[in-house]
């Protein structure tokens, strides 16, 4: 007796025994049905694992029985049959709760992919946002979406603000779904020069522009069999909109010198903090795309919308950071955790990681308290360059004050001049980290705290 049972729904007989005969030789038995009349009553009769169904059938619209199934047997994946070329059905299919779709004439290969992947959640149930932390209502409901949307192979569009944590969603999806044996690639589209994209993603050959030495392979071709994030997806330009567009719709890329096209099977993830509805309005951002790429669309809140979750949050960063650096965990006292509580935090949850990993920095205590957080009276928080925590500077006479081009550039030079100071104590000390300490005016927790920041062995 086979394992699986497949539902098959199609008014074409012909298609009907090729999908019967493909999906026994994949060990599944299969009922077939020649309209949706039949598929319902054959539902009723006995549990399947997986239904394929064709978009136009005699009594209906295919998509009618999709959206049955995803009401009645929620843990059943359906996937669709679409004549090629029809991606308005098949992305309709896909917001009423399809798992995936194939297109006419059916490929065996790719058919053969689709339900390995839908049979695979059976083993490896969506468990549903496991490592989002708190337990408000904006929480919650983002849990139930996440356990949603991994079950399905849908691209899926992650909005919220910077810091709010949408890479964590994207990764989560991703492990909950039938693709988590294979790798998640995130690529942060913003981050890529503008002449580069098109390699980065697609992968180039060798001699195809100067500078490219070796045959590379693109983003997608990493992600094959996984899932792609592309973050700050509004960052990329026009021209690669294009490109995308079809590489999302085909499920081919081409490397940039290439003669042939490489098929490649991914989900597509995206996200970005701008308001992409807005950017298709001013032409910034191509509207085919934005709706290729907005099939379901799943909102991360900002940490200020709900505040009942910081607790939670601090109690887990300051554990993880505590056990990351070697040192005590601190709590937070009352005031502290006041102060907590009524900043907005423009930088969400991100910021107050940061926040909290600097206040390990300067607590002396067993607790954290309100200064040691670097909060301002007006709720803004202090400046986010990391000044040298020494009671003592190398001396700058008769040295020409350095000029930086950004932030990080200085951060990084502060960063030298901290480790040089700290190394010179230890040395003075034979690398007695407590004498140390007493030297640079710092405690031991700080000093632990920042040789395993500047790594320092």
């Amino acid at each position: 007796m086979n394992e699986y049972r497949a539902l098959v729904v199609d008014d074409e007989p012909d298609i009907r025994e090729l999908l019967s005969i493909t999906l026994a030789r994949m060990d599944i038995e299969c009922d077939t049905a020649g309209d949706i009349k039949q598929a319902e009553a054959l539902l009723k009769s006995r549990q399947f694992d997986l239904c394929l169904t064709d978009m136009r059938l005699p009594d209906g619209d295919g998509i009618e029985l999709v959206g049955h199934i995803a009401r009645s047997y929620p843990s059943m994946p359906v996937a669709v049959i679409t004549a090629h070329g029809n991606m308005e059905a098949a992305i309709s299919a896909l917001k009423s709760g399809a798992f995936d779709f194939v297109t006419k004439p059916v490929e065996l290969q790719a058919l053969r992919k689709l339900v390995s992947q839908a049979l695979s959640l059976r083993s490896n149930p969506a468990v549903g946002g496991a490592g989002l932390i708190g337990e408000s209502v904006a929480i919650e409901r983002l849990r139930e979406t996440v356990r949603k949307v991994a079950r399905s192979q849908a691209p899926v569009y992650i909005s919220g603000e910077s810091g709010s944590g949408k890479e964590l969603v994207a990764r989560l999806i991703h492990e909950q779904s039938s693709r988590s044996g294979a790798e998640f690639v995130p690529v942060n589209c913003g981050a890529i020069p503008g002449e580069l994209v098109e390699s980065e993603l697609f992968g180039h050959k060798k001699g195809s522009f100067t500078g490219a030495v070796a045959d590379k392979q693109g983003l997608f071709m990493a992600a094959d069999g996984g899932t792609l994030f592309l973050d700050e997806v509004a960052e990329l330009p026009l021209q690669m909109q294009v490109k995308l567009l079809r590489a999302i719709q085909e499920k081919r890329v081409r490397p940039v010198g290439a003669e042939e096209e490489v098929s490649v099977d991914c989900r597509i993830l995206a996200a970005t903090h701008k308001d992409l509805a807005d950017l298709v309005e001013k032409e910034q951002f191509r509207q085919d795309l934005y709706y290729r790429i907005n099939v379901i669309e799943l909102h991360v809140a900002p940490l200020r919308e709900r505040r009942s979750d910081i607790p939670l949050l601090a109690e887990h960063f300051l554990s993880t950071k505590s056990r990351e650096f070697g040192i005590p965990q601190p709590r937070l006292d009352d005031m502290a955790m006041q102060a907590l509580n009524a900043y907005d935090f423009p930088g969400n949850v991100r910021q107050l990681e940061n926040i909290l990993e600097r206040a390990l920095t300067m607590c002396e205590q067993e607790a954290i308290s309100e200064s040691d957080l670097g909060l301002t009276r007006s709720g803004a928080a202090t400046t986010q360059i990391d000044p040298p925590i020494l009671a003592e500077e190398p001396s700058t006479q008769d040295q020409p004050t350095p000029q930086f081009a950004d932030t990080a550039e200085l951060q990084s030079y502060l960063d030298e001049v901290e480790r040089s100071r700290i190394i010179q104590a230890l040395e003075q000390t034979r690398w007695n980290k407590t004498k140390a300490a007493k030297i640079l005016g710092i405690s031991f927790r700080a000093l632990r705290y920042r040789l395993q920041k500047l790594e320092i062995e």
